[in-house]
């Protein structure tokens, strides 16, 4: 019963290498003519090489019968063939650097891409350190596999072949003797396999631990500094570096039994092999020359095949990462609907403003089955302000999220449509007709002019200027000693969170959407600037549709409508329950 399980186990686990082998291929098929010479190059090396050992004792041997006449073209052969095998090692690392390089930016390039279109639900599951290990250290054990192992397990399956024939040329019982570990390691890599594969996933999930531990400290280092946790999170390092040094050095421990037990057995046919040849030479039946060319052979056979076990635990460690890729590379796109309608839009937006509709719309999400919103209805107008305020985790942003197509909606209806009543449905297309300014820093490192230009590339200097002026941001800009060019550091560094809001703003503004969503993004801003702020949007476009989450009621009376979400519903508030809201703030 327990080899009946252990069977169907490991056909499991083969079954699984053959599918990420697979994925693999798709890369690997790109480039298989610089493989394909990569691999001839080795083919090559492997022979001469082989020729310089046969080489080796026809010298040893005419120097010992005193044969003059063939010890100087032998001699010529050895270093035209030590030559070559230096040239040809020069090409193939070449080959070889080319190679891993073109390949690793590919599915780097690959991966980046699936992961950024990647349904954002299904992302916010992982890690944002875990998704860059895997796009770092796994695509870079993917890559380097394309010419450290399938390569290697042709070349290598070559120069073995290649010398047993030779040694069986010469004497068969060397041969047999040689190949006596060769079943042993056969056998217990097979039974190791599931072993080797558990230890690689367990390291990979280690490192992602403290890759993603790291990048958390850096990105809330200031909270860390200002709390005092800096000794706290010291120690949690070293609890996240235990538990990878645990596992590490647990594999460590495996593969230094394994492999002390397969040195052993080398050893023992390493001996047998030289015992036997002591014992031909003694005997008269071969020669000196013959005797030095089955020490290299045996060797060189014992360390080819030797070579080829070790493929394994590497075919496994590249196998590993290349599912961790697939895990995530095979996770749901976002949805995108009603494409060409949305360009046609997106072509006639600044004649008269698009209205946005959210009828009877349910929403939970799927890791936690709650329901968030319950037949939600909401309408927004072009040229209108709407707001939505309520209690802080009722849905407000989660309204934001539906809005620019993050979430899929589990019933009802969200559309975007025009004056003319061609409507389209909310999802990932539709987001070229919005501009969205969150209540956190979104500002990259660079200059002023670099961040606003992502969204509006070929925007002049003025274009930017009057955005910044629109958005109140202009007059701490302009009193910096390179104005726009001035940088800025990562995730707004150098500048306050009410400079961040206002800048982020004017990048929002510079694009020009018909569709305005400010999440909280007028929060660190005083009640003036807030105010003077939204009305300068209004003013900039009579036709944009602007909605805002707030929890400040003062600016509730400049809006043409208020909803508030609380317990899952969404009821539009009357302009009385507005003024009271503004008094009892």
């Amino acid at each position: 019963m327990f080899k009946k399980f252990r069977y169907k186990d490991s056909n499991h686990i083969i079954n699984e290498i053959q599918l990420e082998l697979k994925w693999m291929y798709v890369y690997i098929k790109k480039y298989k003519l610089d493989i394909g010479i990569y691999i001839i190059l080795g083919i090559v090396a492997t022979l001469m090489s082989l020729s310089s050992n046969v080489g080796s004792k026809y010298l040893i041997d005419a120097v010992t019968e005193q044969d003059s006449s063939k010890i100087g073209i032998i001699i010529l052969i050895i270093i035209l063939m030590a030559i070559g095998n230096i040239i040809i090692t020069a090409i193939s690392n070449r080959i070889s650097a080319k190679i891993n390089i073109k390949v690793g930016n590919e599915i780097k390039q690959d991966i980046y891409d699936k992961i950024i279109n990647i349904d954002w639900e299904s992302m916010n599951t992982y890690h944002s350190g875990d998704l860059l290990n895997r796009l770092t250290n796994d695509t870079n054990t993917v890559a380097t596999s394309v010419l450290g192992w399938i390569p290697n397990l042709i070349t290598k399956s070559i120069q073995f072949i290649s010398t047993l024939c030779v040694i069986l040329y010469y004497d068969t019982t060397m041969a047999v003797i040689a190949m006596l570990s060769a079943p042993v390691s056969i056998i217990i890599s097979k039974i190791l396999m599931k072993k080797m594969r558990k230890f690689n996933q367990e390291i990979r999930q280690a490192s992602s631990e403290v890759m993603s531990f790291n990048e958390e400290t850096f990105q809330n280092l200031q909270s860390i500094k200002a709390f005092n946790l800096i000794d706290i999170f010291s120690d949690k390092l070293r609890c996240v570096q235990k538990n990878y040094a645990d596992v590490s050095l647990g594999y460590n421990k495996f593969s230094i039994y394994t492999s002390s037990f397969m040195s052993f057995i080398g050893t023992f046919v390493s001996y047998a092999c030289f015992g036997w040849g002591v014992y031909r030479l003694w005997s008269g039946h071969i020669t000196y020359g013959t005797m030095t060319l089955f020490l290299q052979l045996s060797g060189k056979l014992s360390s080819s095949f030797s070579s080829l076990i070790n493929l394994v635990p590497s075919a496994i460690g590249a196998t590993t990462s290349a599912g961790r890729i697939m895990e995530v590379s095979e996770l749901p796109r976002e949805i995108i609907k009603d494409e060409k309608l949305v360009d046609e839009l997106y072509k006639t937006i600044n004649e008269s403003g698009l209205d946005i509709e959210i009828k009877n719309v349910n929403f939970s999400y799927s890791n936690k089955n709650v329901l968030v919103l319950e037949n939600a209805n909401i309408s927004a107008n072009s040229g209108e302000i709407v707001a939505l305020v309520g209690p802080s985790g009722e849905g407000k942003t989660t309204m934001m999220r539906i809005l620019l197509g993050l979430l899929n909606i589990n019933d009802g209806e969200a559309i975007i449509k025009d004056k003319s009543n061609r409507s389209c449905n909310i999802s990932a297309s539709t987001r070229k007709l919005m501009a969205y300014v969150p209540q956190e820093k979104t500002m990259f490192s660079g200059t002023i002019a670099e961040n606003m230009r992502m969204v509006k590339p070929e925007a002049t200097d003025l274009e930017i200027i009057e955005a910044l002026k629109i958005s109140c941001a202009y007059d701490f800009i302009k009193k910096l000693p390179n104005g726009i060019n001035s940088r800025i550091g990562e995730r707004g560094n150098g500048f306050s969170e009410g400079q961040n809001q206002r800048l982020s703003i004017a990048r929002a503004l510079l694009r020009n959407s018909p569709i305005l969503l400010l999440d909280e993004a007028t929060s660190a801003l005083d009640v003036a600037t807030e105010r003077k702020v939204l009305k300068n949007i209004m003013e900039m476009n009579n036709n944009r549709t602007c909605i805002v989450t707030t929890h400040r009621p003062s600016v509730l009376t400049m809006c043409d409508k208020v909803y508030k979400i609380s317990q899952c519903k969404v009821t539009e508030v009357t302009s009385k329950e507005v003024e009271k809201m503004v008094v009892d703030f």
